[in-house]
């Protein structure tokens, strides 16, 4: 009884499966990282942190790479905070994201200072001195999202 009705199990899986499309033909769902345009220039480790549920050390890795960029394309005055005060101040600029000829092209050349000087305050600084700190997953996307605006406000000025 039970040989017979795993054979009609079999023939019925057999001819359903003619009318399913192959495995590889069947979407699939995209990772966080694409579905957020989470930057590719990233380090892997950062994805591989996240995929391995390590949050906040994804999140203080992707802010270590951002410090690590505005470095390589400044004259390295410390890092975090002051790095980013000195690289993107307004008045003599080592990193120009515009032209600065005018009050609204100034006043982004501030804004972004204050974004790259505060992302390092306000996200990486506490990943790097709290001992075991945790994050959510949707908290680091929204980190590493912010990070990738970052990045690719620096490629758009010509920084790559």
């Amino acid at each position: 009884m039970v040989r017979n009705s795993l054979a009609i199990f079999e023939a019925i899986v057999r001819r359903v499966a003619r009318f399913v499309p192959n495995s590889h033909e069947l979407p699939t769902e995209l990772h966080p990282f694409e579905a957020r345009n989470i930057h590719p220039a990233l380090p892997t480790v950062v994805r591989n942190l996240f995929d391995n549920g390590h949050y906040a050390q994804a999140t203080f890795e992707a802010f270590k790479f951002i410090d690590n960029e505005v470095a390589r394309h400044s004259s390295p005055s410390g890092s975090g905070k002051r790095l980013m005060m000195t690289a993107f101040s307004e008045s003599s600029p080592e990193i120009r994201l515009n032209p600065l000829r005018t009050t609204s092209e100034r006043d982004e050349q501030e804004g972004f200072k204050f974004l790259f000087a505060g992302g390092m305050m306000a996200i990486r600084n506490p990943r790097g001195h709290k001992h075991a700190m945790q994050d959510d997953p949707d908290v680091c996307l929204d980190h590493l999202a912010f990070a990738s605006m970052l990045l690719r406000r620096l490629a758009e000025a010509g920084y790559k």
